[in-house]
């Protein structure tokens, strides 16, 4: 453990040194994130998820510095190169750009017109020129280096070789590469220019055919929206600084000498050269590269809140559905589940062909209604949903609500491997069907199944950084998972995989020996699975849940590890801990602070007691459902001014957009969501939510459909009220918006970008 590394992250997090030891100390054992912030809040000092998932990455970054540094020095060394002075500037560099700023000059590379040129042993001509002393000529000292056995032919040759030498020097300097990156991004405008002959091919990027934006104030979204044009070959993109300003930024490093002297003159076109060949080219390269970086930091950020959003959406609970994925042509595909979600009858119905096929689907679907008592009906929002939903709504069946359900993501699912493992004997259109029912039942333990970014709740996902969105959706998904809490005798292996210290060959060992064995009947018995050891029981047993298990804290997130205090304080007060857990007036004896032990302080103890009170909760809201407005099935159905019923399905920095049952999602710009300033979209609006909307626009053409939140009337523009300046958030970790000072890509990854356009 780094101490300088616990250092600096206490100071850029703000906290205690000793929590990020802690923390650290706890990572490095083998800690889950979920674990440590939930049962080891004596040791970090009650810190949540956010600090301890920060403390993590920031680790993890400062572990890739050091790795980077390590090669750094060696590779110099090995150069012969390797002075104490740099040795020092490399060992004190805090970022990634600095550290490759100062090994750039022996960065092995390709070879360049200065290479060559030092071949011809023209580096002492370069030398003398570069140190501007006056009475110097140029030409005159360049007379001397002649030499047709080294290929210089001229004067002319010789001074334009020594110009290619003083160009890359310039090139290579840290302080002026960080001078102009930080110019870069104060003076850089991205411009965004339409490729011709693609104009209608590549309409949807028609905002961006003459487009020209501040490096420094472009969101996420379109970078991101610039950068897919310019990779689908719409768009041409370019970041450009004022040049004239750029060049008076090299001038003023390098050239020391009056404008008449002779060799500055050779210095300043050296410069020139250096700017136009070189360092445009590599400070765009890096410019691209920070603010892509910059723009999947937020995009990532967008995903994952509003992935926690959806997983964390309203269960319907343990109710009998029957799920339909709608469809002309093919039919709706029908099928029933019990309260579990198992699978009990599945057909296929037409209500959108002949009489007598609907007819016969009106007789279907009462029939398997009354037979396996189905108490919902889930309706997939695709193709065909709106007149799925008015057939069943016709049918007027009582006491049974109808819901529609957002299917992305479904038919991924249901091709799946997970799919074919569960139903090997069905096709995928029963799948399909199965999904959107537990959907329904239980969205967490149904969508865990699924990749997260075919759910269909992120902006440009699929053009941000794979690995880093990877790691940050799994880290939501976790916490979700664990949040809720896994009922041990029904989890899928999908879910169980996500269990704090599991996995998935933990959780594979688990169903197999549920399969094998029977049902648990206590936390203790995992430890009798195979592979199961007491470093995995430790971090998943509080967060698995085994109903009517033998010790009734078997079915509450109290951990295993703290029982034996809860049955001390039971017997304190001369009852059972399953009378402490049913009757409130007894838990409102109980002292906490008599239970304080080297192991454990009042964080864990009132935790406790919370959980005695309500255990196993479920942190989620109660289910509740939305209604489409009847009569709008299409876009060609809207009309402005038009006030509907929506659902929140995906919300990004630009706006929310929302379901209003016409197959197509309309958008809420961030400046019709409120008549007041609205910083964040999702300040206003979550995934999942109800929402009252006007229609403002309908875009046949374009499929766009513009929605508003704001009464009709209530017109008036957004109040730019400047919002306050905030304060730092305590654990908030290190804004990618700085990424320029984080990181900087390799060579091959930078010449990919160089090559781009």
């Amino acid at each position: 453990m780094n101490p300088v590394h616990i250092n600096k992250i206490s100071i850029e997090l703000n906290l205690k040194e000793k929590q990020v030891t802690a923390t650290a100390g706890l990572l490095a054992e083998g800690g889950t994130v979920p674990f440590i912030s939930r049962y080891r809040k004596e040791m970090t000092g009650g810190l949540d998820e956010v600090e301890v998932s920060s403390i993590r990455d920031r680790l993890e970054q400062l572990e890739e510095l050091d790795d980077r540094r390590k090669t750094v020095l060696e590779s110099i060394e090995k150069q012969g190169k390797l002075t104490d002075e740099l040795k020092e500037k490399i060992n004190a560099a805090q970022t990634m750009a600095v550290l490759e700023d100062l090994y750039l000059p022996y960065k092995p590379k390709r070879r360049t017109r200065a290479t060559m040129a030092r071949e011809k042993g023209l580096e002492p001509l370069a030398t003398l020129i570069f140190e501007q002393k006056p009475g110097v000529d140029p030409k005159t000292e360049a007379a001397q280096f002649i030499n047709a056995e080294l290929k210089v032919a001229s004067v002319d040759e010789a001074l334009a070789g020594a110009r290619d030498i003083i160009a890359e020097w310039i090139n290579e300097d840290a302080n002026l590469r960080a001078a102009m990156r930080q110019f870069y991004l104060e003076k850089g405008l991205f411009d965004s220019k339409g490729i011709k002959g693609k104009e209608v091919e590549g309409v949807k990027f028609k905002d961006y055919f003459d487009w020209k934006e501040p490096v420094k104030g472009a969101p996420s979204h379109r970078v991101l929206a610039m950068r897919r044009g310019e990779n689908e070959e719409f768009l041409m993109l370019r970041v450009v600084v004022p040049e004239q300003e750029a060049l008076s930024i090299l001038k003023e490093m390098f050239l020391k000498a009056p404008d008449n002297n002779l060799c500055a003159s050779q210095v300043e076109m050296a410069i020139d050269d250096c700017f136009k060949r070189l360092l445009s080219l590599s400070m765009e390269t890096e410019i691209r590269l920070l603010t892509k970086q910059a723009a999947d930091e937020e995009a990532i950020k967008v995903f994952a809140a509003n992935l926690r959003q959806l997983l964390m959406a309203s269960p319907l609970g343990q109710k009998n559905v029957l799920a339909m994925d709608p469809g002309f042509r093919t039919g709706c595909k029908v099928v029933c589940l019990d309260a579990q979600g198992k699978l009990l009858y599945n057909t296929a119905i037409y209500i959108t062909q002949s009489d007598e096929q609907r007819d016969e689907a009106v007789n279907t679907v009462k029939t398997l209604c009354e037979r396996y008592k189905v108490q919902f009906i889930a309706i997939g929002n695709g193709t065909a949903s709106r007149e799925t939903e008015n057939f069943v709504r016709s049918l007027k069946l009582s006491n049974i609500q109808t819901v529609m359900v957002n299917e992305n993501g479904a038919s991924i699912y249901s091709a799946s491997e997970v799919a074919r493992e569960e139903f090997a004997d069905y096709d995928v259109t029963v799948r399909g069907s199965v999904s959107i029912g537990r959907r329904l039942q239980d969205p967490l333990a149904e969508l865990v199944k699924i990749d997260p970014k075919s759910i269909g709740v992120g902006q440009y996902q699929h053009d941000v950084d794979q690995p880093r969105l990877k790691k940050s959706l799994d880290d939501v998904v976790i916490s979700c998972v664990n949040q809720v809490g896994v009922e041990l005798n029904s989890a899928s292996k999908q879910l169980l995989m996500y269990v704090s210290g599991l996995g998935p060959a933990l959780a594979l060992s688990i169903v197999e020996y549920r399969n094998s064995k029977g049902a648990f009947s206590s936390r203790e018995e995992l430890k009798k699975v195979p592979k199961i050891g007491i470093k995995a029981f430790e971090q998943a047993a509080g967060f698995l849940r085994i109903r009517g298990a033998c010790h009734p804290l078997d079915a509450s997130g109290v951990h295993p590890e703290s029982y034996g205090v809860v049955e001390t304080m039971a017997r304190d007060l001369g009852v059972s801990v399953l009378d402490l857990m049913k009757e409130e007036n007894l838990r409102n004896k109980i002292d906490v602070h008599k239970y304080v032990t080297d192991t454990i302080g009042l964080p864990t103890l009132f935790d406790i007691k919370d959980e005695l009170a309500k255990p196993g909760r479920d942190p989620r809201a109660q289910f509740e459902s939305v209604q489409f407005k009847e009569g709008v099935e299409k876009m060609e159905d809207l009309k402005p001014g038009m006030e509907l019923n929506g659902v929140v399905t995906n919300i990004t920095n630009f706006g929310a957009f929302v379901d209003v049952g016409v197959h197509q999602d309309g958008l809420v710009h961030i400046s019709a969501m409120s008549s007041k300033y609205v910083k964040n979209p999702a300040e206003i609006v979550k995934v999942g939510q109800k929402v009252l909307v006007w229609v403002t626009e309908v875009d046949l053409t374009r499929k766009r459909i513009g929605l508003s939140m704001r009464k009709p009337g209530d017109n008036k523009p957004q109040q730019q009220v400047k919002p306050k300046q905030e304060a730092k958030p305590k654990g908030g970790g290190t804004s990618r918006l700085n990424i320029l000072n984080q990181s900087v890509k390799q060579p091959t990854q930078q010449r990919k970008e160089l090559y781009r356009w």
